[in-house]
């Protein structure tokens, strides 16, 4: 090989090679997939994914069975969840919705809460759970970073979880909303039968995913044939009010006192002609949700 073509294919060689950052700089992330999966573990639960995060709703992790909600009263749970505790992988953070009822938090998902990282929920579950729990009251906005770096802006929305003026009753619950530039805004609602704190949160926040906790629960005993969360009619409604949302229904399955199940909520979406919108997902299945087009 001639000196003038080594020459050549040296340079050649050279311009092709990747460039490698200097010691000590720090190499660039790579950009987040405006992308969001979610898979439904059962009940309220579900692992968002979002950035490179992984978030929880929820956690319900027990078996089937009878469990206390109050002195003389029980819930009865009919699906253990699909994916073990043991299984869920690294978690970044839990969004739990409230405490105090066992359909949102039972004994092995208290359990769960006691050794993640961090959960966000309400002041008074700050207050009484064991492990790294934020309380949230209704509006506050953190920022929180993920094991990977990115950061997210956390706020805690409204959530009524019956009537109105039944707090004192239900106990304080928190909806979320879980931000990040350049990836789709989630709503999550928490235990919230009211359409109209939907229509609050959407004239503040463009929500491009809600996870809506539906199923139509109801206490009798405490509160008659009232709604405790969204039914589907109201669920078909507060998407109505989230024009941009794709919506997935979390929350109707799993618990005897839910009162409607996944066809109700596909019955009352196709209703009101919004079947395209919205995904219905079975315990263990994960679906990838790509951004919805610009508004």
């Amino acid at each position: 090989m001639t000196n003038r073509l080594f020459a050549i294919l040296t340079v050649a060689m050279v311009g092709c090679a990747p460039s490698r950052p200097a010691p000590g700089t720090a190499v660039p992330k790579e950009p987040a997939t405006p992308e969001v999966a979610v898979r439904l573990i059962g009940g309220p639960t579900a692992i968002l994914e979002v950035g490179g995060a992984r978030f929880l709703t929820d956690p319900t992790f027990s078996e089937p069975g009878e469990y206390p909600a109050a002195p003389g009263r029980f819930l009865t749970k009919t699906e253990g969840p699909a994916v073990a505790p043991d299984a869920i992988g690294l978690v970044d953070a839990v969004l739990l919705s409230h405490d105090q009822h066992v359909d949102n938090l039972d004994p092995a998902g208290r359990a769960f809460v006691a050794r993640v990282p961090t959960t966000f929920s309400t002041p008074l579950a700050a207050q009484r759970l064991t492990g790294r729990v934020t309380g949230l009251a209704p509006w506050r906005e953190v920022v929180f970073t993920a094991r990977n770096g990115r950061s997210f802006r956390i706020t805690g929305v409204p959530a009524q979880h019956g009537p109105v003026d039944t707090d004192g009753i239900t106990g304080p619950v928190t909806g979320f909303v879980l931000a990040s530039d350049g990836l789709p805004t989630i709503y999550v609602s928490g235990d919230n039968a009211s359409v109209a704190i939907v229509r609050e949160l959407a004239a503040r926040v463009p929500v491009d995913v809600a996870l809506l906790f539906a199923g139509a629960a109801k206490s009798p005993k405490l509160l008659g044939d009232a709604l405790l969360t969204l039914d589907g009619t109201l669920a078909a409604e507060a998407a109505r009010l989230l024009p941009h949302a794709t919506i997935v229904p979390v929350h109707f399955r799993g618990w005897r006192h839910f009162t409607e199940d996944g066809e109700a909520l596909r019955a009352a979406f196709a209703r009101a002609g919004m079947t395209p919108r919205l995904v219905l997902l079975s315990p263990g299945e994960r679906v990838t949700l790509p951004l919805r087009p610009e508004r």
